[in-house]
């Protein structure tokens, strides 16, 4: 049996249509390693109150087993957000700009010119790094122009950074 592999897609154009749907540019995904740090981070915050309801059930009354399942629902319910978080976040550089595409039920769509790009930051704390990723932010002059990119693999945030402050001089240089 032969796979059938799809080829990736060029934009259309020098200005290619920019939806919050994606449209044919090749849109490219945050590391799916961004859900395990989330889910690490939730587990974390409700494992303390799932023990206690855990102890409190046991020794108090059984009643509190209502709350000890309200808790792992709770849990369960915020790893089906956080995996579909995630899977939405993705991002694609183009002649004129990054864009910046977020959430499923709460769309957005940031597009930032390089000829505004001031500087980029590189982030990446603790358990962000021992999964080998970083956060890519974008600043612009105004605070509500620029964009995050969570989830990069380290090294392809440190590229694109090198890209977007070659691209951000080369169009202000132009200007």
């Amino acid at each position: 049996m032969t796979e059938h592999l799809v080829p990736p897609v060029e934009p259309a154009g020098p200005n290619p249509e920019v939806t919050l749907h994606g449209g044919p540019l090749p849109w490219r995904p945050v590391s799916p390693a961004l859900a395990t740090v989330r889910l690490i981070v939730l587990g974390v915050f409700l494992v303390v109150p799932l023990l206690a309801s855990v102890v409190v059930a046991a020794l108090v009354s059984p009643f509190v087993w209502l709350g000890t399942a309200a808790l792992l629902a709770l849990g369960a319910w915020g790893a089906w957000i956080i995996r579909r978080q995630v899977s939405a976040i993705s991002w694609v550089e183009l002649d004129e700009e990054i864009v910046i595409r977020k959430g499923r039920l709460f769309r957005s769509l940031v597009s930032v010119p390089y000829g505004r790009l001031q500087y980029v930051d590189i982030q990446s704390g603790p358990l962000v790094r021992a999964f080998g990723l970083a956060t890519c932010e974008i600043h612009t002059a105004s605070p509500e122009s620029g964009g995050s990119l969570p989830g990069l693999p380290t090294a392809e945030a440190e590229a694109l950074r090198t890209r977007l402050a070659a691209r951000g001089e080369a169009q202000r240089a132009g200007l």
